[in-house]
C-alpha cells in the first residue's frame, strides 16, 4: 500500500443503536472515525431494507463527519440527486446495478458538485468488471461479505482481489464486511486503506480504543 493513503475508518452504522442515534453517532465523531458509512438497502438488491434520504438528512445536521452513503439498490441512478439533497459527501454505486455508460454520467455530475464517486462490487464480481470505469470513480469499496445484513463473517477470498485491485489503483480502497483487528490487518497489508467496520466498533465498550486500535495497523 502507498505509504502516503493513510489508514481511514468508517464505522457503518447500520450496527449502531438506533433508539439512541444521534449519541451513538457524536460518540462516534468524539472517537476519531474519518467519515460515517451509511448503508441504504432496499429490499431488492438485496434482502433487507434500511433507511432512505429523511434520515439521512437528519444525521447530516448533527455531525461534520462526511457522510459516505453506500446505495445498495436497483436502479440508483433514478434516486441519487435525493440523496445528495440530503447531505452526502460520498456515494457509492454496486457495478452490479449500473451500467458503465450511466456511471459514467453520475460521475460528471457529482464530480461537479464536489461529491466523491465510489464503485463497489460484491466478493463474487470478478475486478475485470469494474477495470473499465476506474477512471470515472474516487475509490473502490471491497465487499468482503455479502451485503443485506450487518455481522457475517469475512470472506477471505477477496483479499487477492484488493492486493490486483491496488497494482492498478492508487486512489482509497475500503473494504466492507467482517472488520475487525485480525481481518482489517489482511486486508491492509493486501492494500486496502479504508475500513468500514460496523459490529467491531458499535459493539465495543470503548469506541476511541477500537478505532485507535485499526489506525494503528502495520
Amino acid at each position: 500500500m502507498p505509504k502516503k493513503l493513510k489508514i481511514k475508518i468508517a464505522p457503518s452504522l447500520l450496527s449502531a443503536d438506533f433508539s439512541c442515534l444521534a449519541r451513538e453517532i457524536h460518540k462516534i465523531e468524539s472517537a476519531q472515525a474519518d467519515m460515517l458509512h451509511i448503508d441504504v438497502m432496499d429490499g431488492n438488491f438485496v434482502p433487507n431494507i434500511t433507511i432512505g434520504p429523511v434520515v439521512i438528512k437528519d444525521i447530516r445536521k448533527i455531525t461534520k463527519l462526511p457522510l459516505d452513503v453506500h446505495l445498495m439498490i436497483k436502479r440508483p441512478e433514478l434516486l441519487i440527486d435525493n440523496f445528495i439533497a440530503a447531505g452526502s459527501d460520498m456515494i457509492t454505486l454496486h457495478i452490479e446495478t449500473i451500467p458503465g455508460a450511466k456511471l459514467k454520467v453520475q460521475s460528471a455530475k457529482l464530480k461537479k458538485k464536489g461529491i466523491r464517486l465510489g464503485i463497489s462490487l460484491n466478493p463474487n464480481t470478478p475486478l475485470s468488471k469494474i477495470k473499465p470505469v476506474l477512471n470515472m470513480v474516487d475509490f473502490v469499496l471491497v465487499m468482503s461479505v455479502y451485503p443485506g445484513f450487518p455481522g457475517q463473517k469475512f470472506i477471505a477470498s477477496v483479499l487477492p482481489k484488493i492486493k490486483q485491485l491496488r497494482a492498478i489503483f492508487k486512489g482509497d480502497i475500503a473494504v466492507d464486511g467482517g472488520i475487525n483487528q485480525d481481518t482489517a490487518r489482511q486486508v491492509v497489508r493486501a492494500g486496502a486503506n479504508v475500513l468500514a467496520a460496523g459490529s467491531y466498533i458499535f459493539k465495543a465498550k470503548n469506541y476511541h480504543q477500537v478505532i485507535r486500535g485499526l489506525k494503528c495497523l502495520i
